[in-house]
């Protein structure tokens, strides 16, 4: 079995429609369990979930094992933490807050060797888990996507999809309606913020790039997939793990349970 992580750029290019699982908790179990699942694509979010560089190193490997391709969610668009990442093996990044050209260059020129990026030479664990070769298949093989998630970075679309090395969009529906003046959502409801979401989509697909979003249920997946986004993530592990929780134990207390134990039988 080859054990190379699957080539996300080929899987988007070949139109598939693709649903990503999304590690925010911290571990290798809950990591290694979603990646058992059929998702096309994992996601390990190091901005907003509890995850660092040693724990993010020992998800991707565990992960590895089901040939998922593995983009990590950095904490900023810092080349530091980014090229580290890429070391490790991540496949792809996701940088939040892109909000200009300046930006976007900045977090490209971080994932790309030279001559056209800045990415320094080390590439300790990703050498041996894609081949001795990965030094001239990297830059191709890498996928950038950057956060469109605020009302500047939606007025500059245009200049930051004409950076050469963009490969796609990936919207923060939570962060852009914040940025409109509504309340923090994975679902927004508001006209103006889908409204937004939709001429995101539009322009980035128009642009030749690639279309992701976070939702906040399945069926916002389904819909956002059909409405034309290529890539589509489901929640995150620890919102999902709450609302398993709460659904079991509601059922729970639903049934009729003696108040007092007697007889001694437990």
């Amino acid at each position: 079995m080859n054990n190379i992580p699957r080539h996300l750029k080929q899987q988007l290019a070949s139109g598939k429609k693709l649903i990503m699982g999304w590690c925010a908790i911290p571990s290798t179990i809950t990591a290694e369990a979603i990646a058992r699942l059929p998702f096309d694509v994992i996601g390990v979010d190091l901005q907003h979930g509890f995850i660092d560089y040693e724990r993010a190193l020992s998800m991707i490997q565990v992960i590895d094992s089901r040939g998922h391709p593995v983009l990590a969610r950095v904490p900023w668009n810092d080349p530091g933490i980014i090229m580290k990442l890429l070391d490790a093996g991540y496949t792809g990044i996701i940088c939040p807050m892109i909000n200009t050209a300046d930006d976007a260059q900045k977090f490209v020129a971080a994932c790309r060797y030279a001559p056209v990026g800045q990415r320094s030479w080390g590439p300790a664990r990703a050498l041996n888990v894609f081949g001795a070769d990965y030094g001239t298949t990297a830059n191709e093989r890498i996928t950038t996507f950057a956060m469109i998630e605020t009302i500047q970075a939606v007025q500059n679309l245009d200049e930051i999809l004409a950076v050469d090395g963009v490969d796609a969009i990936y919207i923060g529906p939570s962060d852009l309606g914040l940025s409109m003046g509504f309340t923090p959502t994975l679902e927004p409801t508001e006209l103006s913020v889908l409204e937004a979401i939709t001429y995101i989509r539009e322009t980035a697909l128009r642009a030749g790039k690639y279309a992701a979003i976070h939702c906040g249920s399945s069926e916002m997946v389904q819909r956002m997939l059909d409405q034309g986004f290529n890539l589509a993530t489901l929640m995150t592990d620890a919102r999902i793990f709450t609302a398993a929780l709460s659904s079991k134990l509601s059922e729970a207390r639903s049934k009729d349970m003696p108040d007092v134990v007697t007889g001694g039988q437990y």
